[in-house]
């Protein structure tokens, strides 16, 4: 991941509340509708030799009820005869029977080492789906959810080798051409791996392009490319015009290259790994900053040129390219900024902080050329303020003013060992643009909120869920807090039981499911039509955020789990249920 980009994640303050009390619970009917399907859904159990965690997360607990977020309230299923079911709703007491829109051609039963079949809506007119066996299907479907109209035409199809299942898709036009970009994950045997699982996990990355011979138009295979890493990844999304990738994991991807980029990588690895002198050293009070640059002995005064201001600096030698150059961390007094050549033929730079006090992490950002020197007296002003979180006993004094951190502590829905990771890497080098450490941030689900855009995730902030909106075009501002459910990391890491969770599209609820009938939603905080005390702080409480529960009548595990604006749809083994969340507009 030399060269990428190491970003953050900033969240929107004003989308935050510190004050928020909890969840209450609510005892207000749900309208529960539920449908029997005329067959049972296809599911497909984890084989014996299917026994690591990553299968279980890839197949065990993947989601078979499809939400079509091109046509709001319109699911899809496939049953155990290989035909695609669908449900579009357009009044709750008027459902009708899912109808077949579609048909493999595949007899799926004739298959013993099948995954389970996939579906991925790219646009409002184009369809991805596999049947497990390893055969993927680009179909034209016209506009779905609408009877008249909508009309499966398989327009390519291919055996891509070993099964799969779809993660992402999405359709582009480019340079005139149409294309449908394809990601395809699989979990296959790793005969080198003798430590680990004995597994990896590939992100196969297959665009295919309506390519015209001798007059003839017909989707073709554009391009492949393969990525492999050793944890399947909780997110993985190409961006809308195919350009790019995002990948949220527990261990990190890379592509695989063929022979020839092996040799040029090893030999950028090789020339990486030599040591090289920082560029620059620099040191900090908490008034000034101090730059030292070695300059060369041919280089004259008067060939060296320095230009300060507010937020900049730039340091150029004779007439070359500038040898620094970029935005400060913060803000210096300019006027006050001076330079000088010490006798060692060193450039001295100093600079003023116009925010005396502040400690700057990074002198130019996103320069990691120089290296920062640490006096003697900030390291013991360090390691004294960080005194009291140690110890080399544990707890040995609880009652002291400030205790050291214990793990004892710590509730058990607290504890959270991946340190996942945010990459986006780019389609035409392959190289890692960005990342982000999420570290404790834990990833929770993913949702489309606007289907032309990338899917969002949500992600725990301390106590708080935050969901984020990827905008691939939008390079200062690439990920988006655009809406915060509070307290949901929290009240999620206590269900044990849980298997799916999903938020609405409009941000007004956040549901999750258990494995087997229980569903729990939690709706954004909403004014109070009567009034209500706290009665611990004596003040008016004027809005409060209701839990709601709902238990579903069937004994067969949960399947699938979709959440649109106003419904809730939960697929059993042989039911589909309808949860009215919110009524309409």
């Amino acid at each position: 991941m030399a060269g990428a980009a190491h970003c953050s994640l900033r969240a929107k303050r004003l989308l935050l509340d510190p004050k928020f009390e909890g969840y209450k619970l609510s005892l207000e009917p749900l309208a529960c509708y539920q449908l029997g399907l005329d067959a049972a859904v296809a599911e497909v159990k984890l084989r014996d030799d299917q026994y690591t965690l990553d299968h279980m997360r890839a197949f065990g607990m993947y989601n078979y009820l499809h939400l079509d977020s091109w046509h709001q309230d319109n699911v899809y299923y496939v049953d155990q005869f290989g035909r695609v079911m669908n449900l579009s709703v357009t009044l709750d007491t008027a459902l009708q029977k899912p109808r077949e829109v579609f048909r493999l051609p595949t007899d799926l039963t004739a298959y013993d080492n099948r995954l389970c079949a996939s579906i991925h809506f790219s646009s409002s007119t184009w369809v991805t789906l596999s049947d497990g066996t390893g055969r993927l299907y680009l179909i034209k479907s016209g506009k779905r959810g609408n009877s008249a109209s909508e009309k499966w035409e398989i327009v390519f199809n291919e055996e891509l080798g070993s099964p799969f299942i779809i993660a992402h898709s999405v359709s582009f036009v480019k340079s005139d051409m149409h294309s449908v970009a394809v990601l395809l994950l699989r979990v296959e045997k790793d005969e080198l791996d003798t430590k680990g699982s004995g597994f990896h996990v590939t992100l196969e990355w297959v665009t295919i392009a309506e390519i015209s011979k001798e007059g003839d138009n017909r989707y073709e295979i554009f391009k492949k490319r393969v990525l492999q890493g050793k944890s399947v990844p909780h997110y993985a999304a190409i961006e809308p015009n195919g350009d790019g990738l995002m990948i949220v994991s527990y261990k990190p991807f890379k592509f695989m290259q063929d022979e020839d980029d092996k040799l040029e990588e090893n030999d950028n690895a090789k020339a990486t790994n030599e040591k090289k002198d920082p560029l620059y050293y620099w040191q900090q009070t908490e008034d000034d900053v101090t730059i030292t640059i070695h300059v060369p002995q041919d280089i004259a005064k008067d060939d060296i040129k320095v230009r300060f201001s507010p937020d900049n600096v730039c340091v150029t030698l004779k007439d070359q390219p500038p040898l620094i150059e970029g935005k400060l961390y913060s803000s210096v007094d300019h006027e006050s900024c001076t330079w000088i050549i010490r006798e060692n033929k060193s450039l001295e730079i100093s600079l003023i902080k116009k925010n005396e006090g502040c400690q700057w992490p990074e002198l130019i950002v996103g320069d990691t050329r120089g290296e920062f020197i640490m006096d003697s007296s900030q390291c013991s002003e360090i390691t004294e303020s960080l005194m009291h979180l140690t110890s080399e006993v544990m707890n040995p004094s609880p009652e002291k003013e400030n205790p050291p951190c214990n793990a004892q502590e710590l509730e058990e829905c607290d504890a959270f060992l991946e340190d996942a990771s945010l990459c986006r890497f780019d389609g035409d080098t392959l190289k890692v643009t960005h990342v982000i450490n999420l570290g404790s941030n834990q990833y929770l689900f993913s949702v489309v909120v606007d289907p032309r855009e990338m899917p969002c995730f949500c992600l725990r902030h301390d106590v708080d869920a935050l969901l984020w909106q990827p905008h691939s075009d939008q390079p200062e501002n690439m990920w988006e807090h655009i809406a915060t459910f509070n307290a949901l990391g929290y009240v999620q890491a206590s269900k044990q039981d849980k298997k799916f969770m999903a938020c609405a599209p409009d941000y007004s609820y956040a549901a999750l499911c258990e494995c087997l009938r229980r569903v729990f939603i939690y709706r954004q905080p909403t004014p109070l039509s009567t009034v209500l005390y706290n009665r611990k702080e004596g003040r008016q409480v004027g809005q409060v955020a209701k839990q709601l529960v709902a238990t579903l009548e069937a004994n067969d595990p949960i399947l699938g789990f979709q959440a649109t604006s106003e419904r809730l749809f939960v697929l059993t083994t042989k039911t589909l249920f309808l949860i009215k969340v919110n009524s309409g507009n």
